[in-house]
């Protein structure tokens, strides 16, 4: 193992939950690195949805919390020490990590779809700890380089900006194009950036929340509709002159969202499913689907998307780190995860600094 200057210590802090709601700090002992494996020193992990949604029940769908576990998963840090067979990296490295290391031998693997991989370990996915810790290990291929002019939150970032690469990538979005992206949480506002990105002429965006939408707007968004004050069809039907849009994103697991995003679309449109809803089936206008030839994309994460994340954050295009409205150190991740579950009108994104905060990021 190569090791950065200065010594490393034997155990670190952990932000670890025993409980729903019930997060304690813990010294446990420092990961072992193998020989493809890297020691990231963790410099903010931003809370996601999901991370609150395990906060809050204990378990998504099949995947339930049985012992002590660890959140976190949108992360970015320090290159701490690398194992005797990496040779992409060095100690010191800033890196970008992908949180979701697979088998790369499986037909999902090997056809490029490596997020569809059965055997993926997933971090702040039980049985998979997170990286609400001082130090994480991961592959060597699931870590990316971060210039510089990008800051460990933006980094961090990355993670939910993939989601909307992805949905982009999967719903074919051209320059030009108009979309309809229905909720405006994190991962609904990165979304925004990613149509932004993808070159879209007009991004209608919905939400109940008046700090979120401003959010949209300063990220690219055109159109911001509050669905308390208007409704979101007729609203969509109205800007683009009765024709709908050419591609939909659910962002909130919403059922009444999922409808409106569906019924937005024009003959021939496209809609992605990215938000996943608490119940398992909702009801959906299969006439509406077939008689307009109607495209159903499920999202599941993402594949082959933090080269060209980090390379747009980086560009500058859009104020990634307005995002950020709250920061907390390790020692308050039970105080964060509180703040991220009940202010949702108050706060976007959240971030946790594992190694204290950072001064002027």
């Amino acid at each position: 193992m190569k090791m950065a200057e200065h010594e490393l210590p034997k155990t670190m802090k952990a932000a670890v939950m025993h409980r729903t709601r019930s997060i304690v700090i813990e010294e446990v002992p420092l990961p072992e690195i193998g020989p493809h494996e890297v020691l990231v020193k963790v410099m903010a992990v931003g809370i996601c949805g999901s991370d609150l949604h395990y906060y809050s029940h204990g378990r998504i769908g099949p995947y339930v919390m049985e012992g002590p576990f660890i959140l976190g998963h949108e992360c970015a840090g320090d290159v701490a020490a690398v194992g005797s067979a990496v040779s992409r990296f060095a100690a010191g490295d800033r890196v970008a990590v992908e949180p979701g290391v697979t088998c790369g031998r499986c037909e999902a693997c090997k056809a490029g779809r490596y997020n569809l991989c059965p055997g993926v370990e997933f971090l702040a996915t039980p049985p998979y700890d997170g990286a609400f810790v001082q130090y994480i290990k991961i592959r060597e291929d699931f870590l990316f380089p971060i210039p510089d002019s990008l800051s460990y939150e933006e980094a961090a970032l990355v993670e939910p900006f993939s989601v909307g690469i992805h949905a982009a990538a999967r719903t074919g979005l051209q320059p030009g194009s108009t979309i309809a992206i229905m909720g405006m949480g994190p991962v609904g506002l990165m979304a925004v950036a990613a149509a932004k990105a993808y070159g879209a002429a007009q991004i209608i965006v919905t939400d109940l929340e008046p700090l979120r939408l401003d959010a949209a707007k300063r990220l690219g968004a055109t159109h911001a509709v509050n669905i308390r004050e208007q409704d979101p069809l007729q609203a969509v039907k109205e800007i683009t002159g009765g024709r709908g849009v050419d591609v939909a994103w659910e962002t909130a697991g919403n059922p009444k969202a999922l409808q409106s995003a569906l019924g937005s679309l024009r003959r021939g449109g496209k809609l992605a499913i990215v938000g996943l809803p608490a119940q398992d089936e909702i009801p959906l206008n299969v006439p509406f689907i077939a008689d307009n030839e109607v495209d159903i994309y499920g999202i599941f994460r993402y594949a082959n998307t933090y080269p060209k994340g980090i390379r747009f954050l980086s560009s500058g295009i859009v104020d990634a780190k307005s995002l950020i409205t709250d920061r907390f150190a390790l020692e308050q991740t039970q105080e964060a995860m509180e703040r991220a579950l009940n202010h949702k009108s108050e706060c976007l994104k959240v971030i946790v600094y594992p190694n204290g905060l950072l001064q002027g990021e």
